[in-house]
């Protein structure tokens, strides 16, 4: 794909927005023979005007028209690469709510087939499969703005929006994974907004969880445990009457997430208390479920002491955490959440020199979900830390998924 010709680049991108020749010369306002003619490179494409107009049918950033194309790598196929991440980009940048307030929208998907949509997306996520999830998200996206903007004044209007707040966050949670903090930062301060407008207090506190993790991986700790404990505090369960399972649920998260952050900057007291207010919520649960998306319970509470163990700096507490935990619940998490924690205990393991226990992990994690391990900045710092610190020739399995991550050895 390399410095394809602009005609053929067209074609590429037609091909993959499934347009024949006809509907995509017919949303141009141009002939059949034109575009024919352009993606074989008889006709030339020399005024920018058309470029853009191009660009802006296929749903692309006019430089993946006119740039070098980027190199997609066959081990990269289950990860979320930079086509992809501009296609997203190109999907976040749109703005159809603003467009509908001037004239109707020509297509909304029914409402039904987009919950089914959105369940389906959710649970790709969560089985970390990246690759799919990544080319089915920017559609997904186009799809759900255009829903809550034909829906804006009907009595179907929260239900929309809803569901649009949710594919933002499905957005927001795969663009960190791949160290795309600033879109996702992007796509989660859009879901608040939009679940302000869905009526959903839970939606909203999860989406404030969304913007709490783009900044601790912006690095920006302190408005991220701050943005996690306030949003946990008015959710806080109150009064006589039992908490909501989906309440609990999304608390319970915010207070993890807060307790990373205090982790990240060493606050080992408020790391205890916040682990202890998710553990007394998920007790008053009663075991773990996924209301909400959210795969919270004792075992992911378990999982986060280990996380900010790592996170303080002690290894060998989270290794300790690792090892009594409960190996049902843990069997039973989702597979994302699974390897995740093996990353996380293979850090633990490094930061205690055993380095060959981490390579273990990472072997674990690629085992249940190599996405989760090989799409992930992190993943490859980790991977690069054991190769560097093995002694001699690191084992054969190592070794290989060095070279299928690309990390040299």
């Amino acid at each position: 794909m390399d410095e394809l010709p602009i005609g053929r680049r067209v074609a590429y991108w037609r091909g993959r927005r499934k347009m024949s020749q006809q509907v995509f010369a017919d949303r141009l306002g141009k002939s059949k023979s034109w575009v024919d003619k352009v993606e074989r490179g008889v006709r030339r494409l020399d005024k920018f005007s058309v470029v853009y107009d191009i660009a802006d049918v296929l749903q692309v950033d006019v430089t993946l028209l006119l740039g070098k194309e980027v190199e997609r790598k066959p081990e990269a196929q289950n990860c979320i690469d930079q086509v992809e991440v501009e296609e997203i980009r190109a999907a976040l940048e749109r703005y159809d709510q603003m467009s509908a307030f001037f004239q109707a929208v020509p297509h909304s998907p029914p409402l039904p087939e987009m919950r089914k949509a959105v369940s389906h997306a959710w649970l790709t996520y969560q089985h970390a499969k990246y690759g799919v999830l990544a080319r089915a998200l920017p559609k997904l996206l186009r799809d759900a703005q255009a829903a809550d903007s034909a829906h804006a004044n009907s009595e179907e209007a929260s239900h929309a929006a809803h569901l649009l707040g949710q594919v933002y966050q499905i957005a927001s949670s795969a663009l960190r994974k791949v160290g795309e903090h600033e879109l996702s930062w992007l796509a989660a301060d859009r879901s608040i907004a939009v679940s302000q407008r869905a009526g959903d207090q839970l939606l909203a506190g999860l989406a404030s969880y969304r913007v709490g993790s783009a900044l601790l991986a912006l690095g920006r700790v302190r408005p991220s445990l701050e943005v996690n404990v306030n949003i946990a505090n008015r959710l806080a369960p109150v009064g006589p009457e039992r908490p909501k399972a989906d309440q609990l649920s999304v608390y319970g998260m915010l207070l993890l997430n807060g307790a990373m952050a205090a982790a990240r900057i060493g606050d080992a007291a408020t790391v205890r208390d916040l682990l202890c207010g998710a553990d007394q919520a998920s007790l008053e649960l009663g075991g773990d479920f996924n209301h909400y998306w959210t795969s919270f319970g004792p075992t992911n509470v378990q999982l986060h002491r280990c996380a900010t163990a790592v996170e303080l700096g002690d290894g060998r507490l989270a290794v300790e955490a690792h090892l009594s935990m409960d190996k049902a619940g843990f069997q039973a998490m989702l597979p994302e959440r699974r390897a995740h924690h093996y990353l996380d205990i293979a850090r633990g393991y490094t930061q205690i020199g055993d380095v060959e226990r981490a390579g273990e992990m990472l072997l674990e994690g690629d085992r249940l979900a190599p996405s989760e391990i090989r799409c992930r900045p992190l993943a490859h710092e980790v991977l690069s830390d054991v190769l560097r610190r093995t002694r001699g020739t690191p084992p054969a399995p190592i070794a290989e998924l060095a070279e299928q991550m690309g990390v040299g050895v």
